[in-house]
């Protein structure tokens, strides 16, 4: 059974979006590790891209639904259960968000998110899977606290946060730490 990176997009992107990240941590991995690029459900209601559920104004009781699609979702991969075993799940945004709560009540390898945040009553459990979170300190779409919030909910020794000096994106200089997370919760694994 393979390892898996999962990778789900911000509001208002697509599936496509995040490939090219995906592709460069697959070849930055050797080549062992499959990617899974997922489209977020709903139609962008300004006719492009897609969302987990609406953001403005923020539909935060359709959270609880689009946390539980993504996670069926998930389980009917390739694979089923046992492979999230291999599985380390990836967001950028809202697909952050998606990614914190939907991954911490599965048994993942990791979850990853890059300036997330935490939806409103979100309380992972304990024994969740180890987590990277990483978030610009002048990001303006998304406030740099939200990963301090959700740094304070998560069991410290399965978590870790990473700032860095720039804004709502994903920045080159994150890329060895998401590689050694990465092949650090999957060679356990081995």
């Amino acid at each position: 059974m393979n390892r898996r990176l999962v990778l789900l997009h911000g509001w208002g992107a697509d599936g496509d979006d995040l490939r090219p990240l995906g592709d460069a941590l697959k070849a930055r991995l050797g080549g062992s590790l499959d990617l899974v690029s997922l489209d977020a459900p709903e139609l962008h209601p300004q006719g492009s891209g897609r969302q987990w559920y609406g953001l403005f104004p923020a539909q935060w009781d359709a959270v609880p639904a689009a946390v539980n699609h993504l996670q069926q979702r998930l389980h009917q991969l390739d694979g089923g259960e046992p492979a999230l075993k291999r599985t380390v799940l990836f967001g950028f945004s809202q697909g952050g968000a998606m990614a914190i709560h939907a991954g911490c009540e599965l048994p993942l390898a990791g979850v990853i998110s890059c300036s997330g945040y935490p939806h409103p009553n979100w309380q992972p459990p304990s024994g969740h899977p180890p987590v990277l979170l990483f978030h610009g300190e002048d990001d303006a779409v998304v406030p740099f606290e939200a990963m301090a919030q959700i740094r304070d909910k998560l069991d410290s020794h399965s978590c870790k946060a990473l700032p860095f000096k720039n804004g709502h994106t994903i920045p080159e200089e994150t890329m060895q730490p998401i590689e050694n997370f990465i092949s650090s919760v999957l060679t356990e694994l081995q």
